[in-house]
């Protein structure tokens, strides 16, 4: 019994050994674990390491793939005008989508949150805008990283803009005598606000007479519809010496004829309905500015008038751009040849064309225009002369505005707001072939002689 009690106390006594036993056996698979864990802790760190060495190099590539879409756009800015003209504004490719996306039509934009990013509200901006104001740009102001593009709804949206958002009560304001139809309406706008407007013509850069206490200097070379040119860098500079802004109507020569930001003007303006486009379907404006301040009053301007353009009309004028290089060369090519032509008619006087070498303004012009445009004008003896030639035409039709690929002429005093004779025609040279649309002004000409 004594033995019994001994072997069973000598049993339980055993137990607690084994459990140590295997309490030990169970730390070292613990150990083994943890030293496996660590192991392969260890292995994911390696793999980890290596990922994010494999994503320095795809960083690193694509930063070279940067550097060569950077130098891409660079040579890009840097090429011929076709080129430029043909790629201003697209977007960077993506596989499967639009080289130029079409219009977004959007009044607003999902907005969760504070109110933050490019896109909020329609009248403020537009992707469409965005992609045909970088267009402009790179046509008014290659290379020039701080110039800012505005698209607005008219040509005349894009004048008001900067004029009204320049100028307060007491300024003093310098127009052209002999420039666009609708500046008398705007002198009478800014009288009435109480804003001094000083005039004189274009040619002979008669502006500076007229310069001192200006606040801003407006010039529109070539001026339409008389076709004078004024030496843009002369009257900036000596506007600038008399603490003046500078804008240039740019509308008749086009970003490839002049680009008056590089030849000293803080605003370039124009009326994006003519040559720029040039199918006569769109009514566009836009002004391009070298200084943020002044730019964002111009902006505040359109935002508080709300002068902007429709979505498919800004899609239209980017699509239009592509072609512009070819139309301007082509126009202004055939424009030269009409003036030959018309130069040899004695019915005909007062011919003007700045790509005459005899023209007044040839000289000027050559300095500063790379191209001289699509306009010719002249005069004939009588207002009746003058209806019976435009009736006698059968390629140009009756028409205002100018810069179409369909060639349209004028008798601008029709309009009563030019100071020019009851028989001056403004014409306008489309992309119709040169040697028929000679023939076709010849042929008026001797018909309504008749």
């Amino acid at each position: 019994m004594n033995d019994s009690a001994t072997g069973d106390a000598g049993g339980t006594t055993g137990d607690p050994v084994r459990a140590a036993d295997d309490a030990g056996q169970a730390k070292d698979a613990a150990s083994q674990v943890t030293h496996a864990v660590g192991r392969a802790t260890g292995a994911v760190d390696e793999v980890t390491d290596a990922v994010d060495d494999v994503t320095d190099a795809v960083d690193t590539a694509t930063g070279a793939v940067d550097d060569v879409t950077g130098a891409v756009g660079q040579s890009a800015v840097g090429a011929g005008d076709g080129t430029r003209a043909v790629r201003a504004g697209l977007p960077e490719p993506v596989k499967h989508e639009p080289t130029l996306p079409g219009p977004v039509f959007a009044a607003h934009f999902h907005l969760p949150g504070d109110p933050t990013g490019p896109y909020t509200y329609g009248r403020d901006e537009n992707p469409t805008w965005t992609l045909l104001e970088r267009a402009v740009g790179e046509l008014e102001a290659p290379g020039q990283d701080g110039a800012e593009t505005l698209v607005f709804a008219s040509g005349m949206a894009a004048i008001s803009a900067v004029l009204f958002s320049q100028l307060r009560t007491g300024d003093v304001c310098v127009l052209p005598d002999d420039g666009y139809q609708a500046l008398p309406l705007v002198r009478a706008q800014l009288e009435a606000y109480g804003i001094e407007v000083r005039t004189a013509p274009t040619g002979g850069d008669a502006q500076l007479d007229v310069l001192d206490g200006a606040r801003l200097l407006w010039i529109e070379t070539p001026s339409n519809p008389g076709l004078d040119v004024c030496d843009i860098r002369r009257l900036a500079e000596a506007a600038h010496a008399r603490g003046a802004l500078v804008a240039v109507d740019n509308t008749l020569a086009t970003p490839l004829g002049q680009r008056p930001l590089e030849l000293g003007a803080d605003f370039a303006v124009a009326s994006g309905t003519k040559q720029l486009t040039g199918h006569g379907d769109v009514l566009l404006g836009y002004v391009v500015g070298r200084n943020a301040g002044t730019m964002a009053a111009v902006r505040r301007w359109r935002k508080i008038v709300g002068a902007i353009p429709g979505p498919m009309e800004a899609w239209l004028a980017h699509r239009s751009i592509a072609t512009l290089q070819m139309r301007v060369d082509r126009q202004s090519a055939t424009a030269l040849t009409v003036a030959e032509a018309l130069r040899e008619r004695p019915e005909v006087t007062g011919l003007r064309y700045p790509g005459l070498p005899d023209d007044p303004s040839h000289e000027i012009a050559a300095r500063q225009m790379r191209r001289f445009g699509c306009v010719v004008s002249f005069t004939l003896p009588t207002r009746e002369r003058a209806d019976r030639f435009l009736d006698a035409l059968r390629l140009v039709d009756d028409a205002t505005s100018f810069g179409g690929v369909r060639s349209t002429a004028e008798r601008r005093g029709r309009w009563g707001g030019d100071a020019v004779p009851e028989g001056f025609i403004r014409l306008s040279v489309g992309a119709e072939d040169p040697e028929d649309l000679v023939a076709d002004v010849l042929g008026a000409l001797e018909a309504s002689g008749a």
